[in-house]
Parts: C-alpha cells; structure tokens; sequence
C-alpha cells in the first residue's frame, strides 16, 4: 500500500485558509506540498479514508473554547442534494433556505460564540430512517454531549422548532437558561 500524499492536518489547514470555496479542486491548485503537488483526486480520497467523529471536531476545538462563558448555538441547515437518487443520509425535509421541501443532509450542529470567534463543538446527522432519533433526540443528545464536556454557557440559543416543553425542560435541568421563540 502506498504512503498517502495528503493527510487529514494538510486538509484541515486548507479549510482554516480557505473557507470560501472548499473543493478539492481548490485544495489541489492552492496546496502544494513537497516536491510534487497532490491532484484534487488524492483529497477525495483523504475524506473516503476518514470517518466522520464528533469527538474529532471537538479535540480540535477544545482549547479554544471557554467553558464557563459564551452561549451555545444549536441549529440544523439542510445540504441540498437535488440531484441525488441512492445518495446516504438524503431525505425529504423542509428547507428554510428554500420555505419548500428539498432532497438533502440535515445537518445539526452546537456552535460556541463568545460574540467574536464562533467554534463548532458538536454535531448530528439526521437520519431517521437509519438509527430511529428524530431531530428532538438529537437535541437532547447535544445537550448532554455538551454538559458531559464541561459547558456552563450563559444561555442556549435555538430556533423555535425546537422549544418543545421536553427540550426546554432538558436545558433547565442541567442548569442553564435559554432563549428561543415560542
């Protein structure tokens, strides 16, 4: 088997430099290493290599997080994937990008902010078909995760789909306050 000629610390540093258009394409013009540039093909298979982690992201972030300050941001984004036809992880859900429903990943994820740096700690994928939790679940589950990890934010912020009596319940007992529109 042959050495890899990108490695995960060679892609991540790329998306911390290029956050706008973060293709492998992009990553193949703009980032040589070595005496012979990697093709945008070698980055594909860097990511087929690597299995996706939450704990990943959040050994990344946690020394730049300030556990006793700032607010957690929990939100969902739906990457569409219109075109799509046997693709994991794609659904029918309904986009607010879009106000209608879409094919694609909904994507949920808990954000620190301080109100300057904006660090991602904790995400899910929604796939119910799959694994059976719904959104709320995987509300619930961030949460925890978060508390598990030390959290004591000011406040936890999310949208209202989300301000269930069982999620506002949740967020009160471990202690922390919320704001949401009911």
């Amino acid at each position: 088997m042959t050495k890899p000629k990108v490695t995960a610390e060679d892609f991540i540093d790329f998306l911390v430099a290029t956050p706008v258009n973060a293709t492998a394409m992009e990553a193949e013009r703009s980032n040589p290493i070595g005496p012979v540039e990697p093709s945008h093909d070698a980055y594909t298979r860097l990511l087929h290599r690597l299995e996706p982690s939450n704990d990943t992201l959040w050994l990344e972030v946690k020394a730049e997080v300030r556990l006793n300050s700032g607010v957690l941001v929990l939100d969902d984004t739906v990457l569409d994937k219109p075109y799509a036809r046997k693709m994991d992880l794609v659904h029918h859900m309904w986009s607010g990008k879009h106000h209608a429903v879409v094919k694609g990943i909904d994507l949920l994820t808990l954000l620190w902010t301080d109100g300057e740096r904006h660090l991602p700690c904790d995400y899910r994928i929604y796939d119910k078909p799959n694994d059976g939790k719904t959104k709320n679940d995987h509300f619930g589950d961030l949460i925890d995760t978060a508390k598990e990890r030390g959290f004591q934010p000011e406040y936890v912020l999310f949208d209202g789909c989300y301000s269930s009596l069982v999620n506002l319940k949740r967020i009160d007992a471990v202690g922390w306050r919320w704001l949401t529109r009911l």
